[in-house]
């Protein structure tokens, strides 16, 4: 990251780039996390999105404002619990997959693929769109623990 004049270009992705990846040269999250790591307790349960498709623009504003109030929350000095949250289970999830089995009824899940196969399907569906939704909330500069998030699968 450079610190200087301002160049006569505004190119907001490259300085996007360089600010995320003096995050995590300079493993920033990590050291703000340590900082208070001997503060109260501030728990945070996340409500977690669906991960039927990418995230929108509700979704993005949900998330971003967690992320505000958990960033104040170690400012003021909190040990923040701050592990994101994915709902992986369920109707939703069978739908998206139905869609894309192009299954017509719940008779053609027994019928034509058999049920291990669907919720196979399913599960690899979901961890599929749990990456895509992790990295999009990563590039959001959402500040969470991204590798241990808890996932209802």
């Amino acid at each position: 990251m450079h610190v200087g004049l301002l160049p006569k270009t505004y190119e907001p992705k490259k300085i996007e780039d360089e600010v995320f990846k003096w995050w995590a040269e300079n493993k920033i999250y990590e050291r703000v996390k340590k900082l208070s790591e001997h503060g109260e307790k501030f728990y945070f349960l996340d409500g977690p999105p669906y991960v039927t498709s990418s995230i929108h623009l509700g979704t993005a504003w949900n998330k971003i404002i967690k992320d505000s109030v958990l960033r104040y929350r170690r400012m003021k000095g909190f040990k923040v619990r701050d592990r994101p949250g994915f709902d992986m289970h369920g109707l939703p999830i069978e739908v998206m997959v139905e869609r894309l089995l192009n299954i017509g009824n719940k008779r053609e899940i027994e019928s034509r693929i058999g049920i291990d196969r669907f919720v196979e399907e399913c599960e690899r569906f979901a961890l599929k769109n749990l990456c895509i939704l992790t990295e999009q909330f990563k590039n959001l500069g959402v500040w969470m623990d991204w590798n241990n998030p808890y996932m209802t699968i």
